[in-house]
């Protein structure tokens, strides 16, 4: 564990409590707070502050949502259970599958939005997204009038969590014959735009990146050193750049790396980035 680093005459000292070693250009690549059972730390953003380097606040992101109590009451019985979604929150939305957890919403969509969801807001799912569901339930009136709601939306949604719905009285279950339109337009509107107020997210110990970081600001682009310390470099997660799910991340950190490996006074490239080279078409 490193207990300490300084500079002086242009060499960076870094100790442990074993030994000290020293060089030209260190390069900071000790990530964000997610997963601290891995050994996550604060130690990058700490060391930029101690070189007067802006950190921009942390937050868990591509996390899970947790569920209010009165959800978590209804719908943790129905983990396991996910479907094709579409999850928006601040204008911005994400086509992807969403997975019932015990403790909350999880799954491809849900982790993508924990980027642009903030405390107190609203997740809005749209549980057909590629069908209109009064059209469905119109058309399924003509054929089978005597089937009710439940029966009918089994056919487009899983059944266990059609029944949740039932139990939170979003629609009633009655004959497909008993709706007009206008009845027909409230159901699918309701499971167009299912409200749900996350209580949190599950925070940095399932979180697969962290939002904040060493602000890019004062970073060069080019070689992410540090503006206002040469020879001092961050890359990777422990700086303010945050990708995707889809290997975003993992692309940022091997370019990052690779860009930082390069002695770009001479155009010669350290044994270090040579291990990157392969990626060059970044």
């Amino acid at each position: 564990q490193i207990t300490e680093v300084s500079v002086a005459n242009g060499l960076y000292s870094i100790s442990t409590a074993e030994q000290t070693r020293q060089c030209q250009s260190l390069v900071v690549a000790s990530g964000g707070l997610s997963l601290p059972n891995l050994g996550a730390t604060a130690f990058g953003f700490q060391l930029a502050e101690q070189f007067g380097i802006p950190v921009l606040p942390l937050r868990a992101a591509l996390v899970p949502l947790t569920w209010q109590p009165s959800d978590k009451t209804v719908f943790e019985a129905i983990s396991g259970v996910s479907l094709p979604v579409t999850a928006e929150a601040n204008s911005t939305v994400f086509p992807e599958d969403m997975l019932f957890t015990h403790r909350g919403l999880s799954g491809p969509a849900i982790l993508q939005i924990s980027n642009y969801w903030q405390p107190g807001d609203e997740v809005i799912v749209n549980m057909s997204p590629d069908l209109d569901l009064a059209e469905f339930l119109l058309a399924q009136q003509q054929v089978h009038p005597e089937q009710e709601v439940k029966t009918v939306l089994s056919k487009r949604l899983p059944k266990r969590l059609v029944e949740k719905l039932l139990e939170l009285q979003l629609f009633s279950n009655q004959p497909l014959k008993a709706l007009n339109p206008k009845s027909i337009r409230q159901i699918a509107d309701s499971l167009h735009g299912y409200v749900f107020k996350p209580n949190g997210t599950e925070g940095y110990r399932t979180a697969e990146v962290t939002i904040g970081g060493v602000n890019t600001d004062y970073l060069s682009s080019k070689t992410m050193e540090a503006k206002n310390q040469s020879g001092l470099y961050f890359i990777g997660e422990v700086v303010d750049v945050t990708g995707w799910l889809g290997g975003y991340n993992f692309q940022w950190a091997w370019a990052s790396g690779w860009v930082a490996g390069q002695l770009s006074s001479d155009k010669k490239v350290c044994p270090l980035a040579k291990k990157f080279a392969r990626y060059e078409d970044f």
